[in-house]
């Protein structure tokens, strides 16, 4: 069967795509090429979960999403690369049905398939989540010419939870540390922002809007002595950066209206934070995003009357003006 008789093209996703691969590349280098045998087995997981979702409740009449790849790339580089490979079949199989095909497929999902999946993992087996943590690779060939890098058992929901306060910004900077896969670099990163900006597939309003509310929550979290990692390298460390580009700007599960979107990022940013500082989770990302997504419709509809009423307010005036 060929490609584009069971796929449904999407440029915006495949840009996403794009964006992701050079993250990738560099979780190679990091950790070995079991990350990318990691990714082959989740995508081929959740491609196979829609496609049966779709043959079974749309009688093959529907094809499959080019979302699904960026649901499983995104749920991959997640992942701590140590993560055993059931145990993220299962998330993503998980994400991809009740995150969107229990709603009707794509365009219809309230929540992000990748986030959940990552979600009900952490929550069912936590030690798959937070026991093994991979130290990178140094220098050349790094991981290319490996399978995988040496484990540490260390309890920790992300690597912020063993003592990256005492590492330098710029180890945080270029990503040379432990962690999920394809979070470590926020250089990477913000440049994969840059590239989704310029080529209007993401919103700015929500990275910057999530940004804000990271660090002004952060800095008012930091002055009270209840955060011991400074905003600014709080935000270099852990998914924020990853989740706030590419799982926060999600055009499915975030609001339409431009000020619900500024909204919905100050809402991430700053849940992100008090999950962070005062919940039992030292990374709160995830959570906040799936909290920010039950908010999304709410916040559409009330910007949309807002705005309608302004526009009704202004039209008298506009009337005796003239």
């Amino acid at each position: 069967m060929q490609w584009t008789q069971t796929f449904m093209k999407q440029d915006l996703m495949r840009r996403v795509l794009y964006s992701l691969l050079p993250l990738l590349a560099f979780s190679v280098y990091l950790f070995g090429w079991r990350v990318l045998l990691l990714l082959v087995v989740v995508t081929a997981a959740g491609i196979a979960t829609e496609y049966v979702v779709i043959q079974r409740w749309y009688q093959g009449n529907s094809k499959v999403s080019e979302a699904v790849l960026v649901s499983c790339f995104l749920y991959a580089l997640t992942l701590p690369p140590a993560v055993p490979f059931w145990t993220a079949v299962l998330g993503i199989v998980f994400g991809i049905f009740f995150g969107k095909g229990i709603f009707g497929g794509f365009g219809k999902n309230v929540f992000n398939p990748a986030i959940l999946g990552r979600c009900f993992i952490f929550i069912s087996f936590p030690a798959s989540m937070t026991n093994l943590w991979s130290q990178p690779f140094t220098g050349l060939p790094g991981g290319i010419t490996a399978y995988a890098g040496a484990a540490d058992t260390i309890t920790a929901a992300t690597p912020l939870g063993f003592g990256l306060a005492e590492i330098g910004f710029l180890p945080r900077l270029l990503g040379t540390i432990p962690g999920s896969a394809g979070e470590t670099s926020a250089l990477l990163i913000a440049a994969a922002a840059a590239y989704l900006i310029v080529t209007k597939t993401a919103s700015w309003k929500i990275m910057g809007s999530t940004a804000v509310g990271f660090l002004g929550i952060g800095t008012l979290v930091y002055l009270l002595g209840d955060m011991t990692l400074h905003p600014a390298a709080a935000m270099v460390t852990g998914g924020f950066l990853f989740a706030a580009v590419f799982m926060a700007t999600d055009p499915i599960s975030a609001p339409r209206q431009e000020t619900a979107r500024i909204l919905y990022g100050l809402l991430i940013g700053a849940l992100t934070i008090i999950i962070r500082a005062y919940g039992n989770f030292a990374e709160g990302a995830m959570f906040a995003i799936l909290i920010a997504n039950t908010f999304g419709p709410f916040l559409d509809r009330h910007a949309k009357e807002w705005a309608d009423r302004r526009l009704k307010s202004a039209a008298p005036r506009e009337k005796v003006a003239s």
